[in-house]
């Protein structure tokens, strides 16, 4: 089945909560916003939505700034670092809603930091609110607490939302056993469980994120975005990349 023939008669989930990092948005540039990536993934979340699934974003802010990183490498305080990085997850969402609206799909940023002149605050129920009419729905600012990292905020919202599963873009193709760029002969996981995850200190997304989505019985799946219409791929059910389940 091509990603055009994932109808909603052929889709597995409803709604989805798809993470992408600040670095998928740099393409080949490596910082900042590269336009052909940002086209090429807002492409990617049209045809999702076209299909008849409800599409809610977390996007990074690692393209532009990273807390954790500058208050160990230029000794800011953390809180204040990463309330610096929430400001860089604005920026790419603006961004990435400029770039799908261009396409004729409608899209709201949601801030958990209150920035009313440029975006609408994260209100729960006026989330679903937009899901349910068809707009794509991007969360910005993480959880609008320092200390949490935007995977942390994927997995929060994605359970306030009920959202059916959590889509973690990646560059590669799921979780390895090792770093499958620097070991050629790296083994993929098909299925994992949220315990064996954390156990094995699998670098999925953090534990707290985790420890979310297991207490959430929220699936995550892995994938590459690299790789045009994987997105559509895993709302319809194929089997590609890594399954994190109970």
């Amino acid at each position: 089945m091509t990603p055009s023939e994932a109808t909603p008669a052929h889709r597995k989930y409803k709604r989805v909560l798809l993470k992408i990092s600040g670095e998928a948005l740099a393409g080949d540039v490596g910082y900042g916003i590269d336009p052909a990536a940002l086209v090429r993934i807002a492409r990617e979340i049209l045809e999702a939505s076209t299909s008849g699934v409800e599409v809610a974003v977390v996007v990074g802010g690692g393209n532009i700034f990273r807390g954790l990183q500058a208050a160990a490498s230029h000794g800011l305080d953390r809180a204040i670092a990463d309330h610096m990085g929430m400001m860089a997850t604005i920026m790419n969402g603006l961004a990435l809603q400029d770039a799908i609206e261009r396409l004729g799909l409608m899209t709201r940023v949601l801030s958990a930091i209150e920035m009313q002149q440029v975006c609408e605050p994260f209100v729960r129920r006026r989330a679903i609110r937009h899901l349910e009419k068809g707009r794509v729905v991007v969360f910005a600012a993480g959880t609008g607490n320092p200390y949490f990292t935007t995977d942390t905020a994927a997995a929060l919202r994605a359970a306030e939302i009920h959202a059916d599963v959590l889509l973690k873009a990646t560059k590669v193709n799921g979780v390895y056993d090792r770093d499958p760029v620097k070991y050629p002969d790296a083994t993929m996981f098909e299925r994992l469980t949220y315990r064996e995850v954390i156990q094995r200190g699998i670098q999925v997304m953090d534990t707290t994120a985790i420890g979310l989505c297991m207490d959430n019985h929220l699936p995550i799946v892995v994938f590459n975005l690299l790789e045009h219409g994987n997105i559509q791929r895993v709302v319809a059910g194929e089997p590609i990349g890594t399954l994190v389940t109970e």
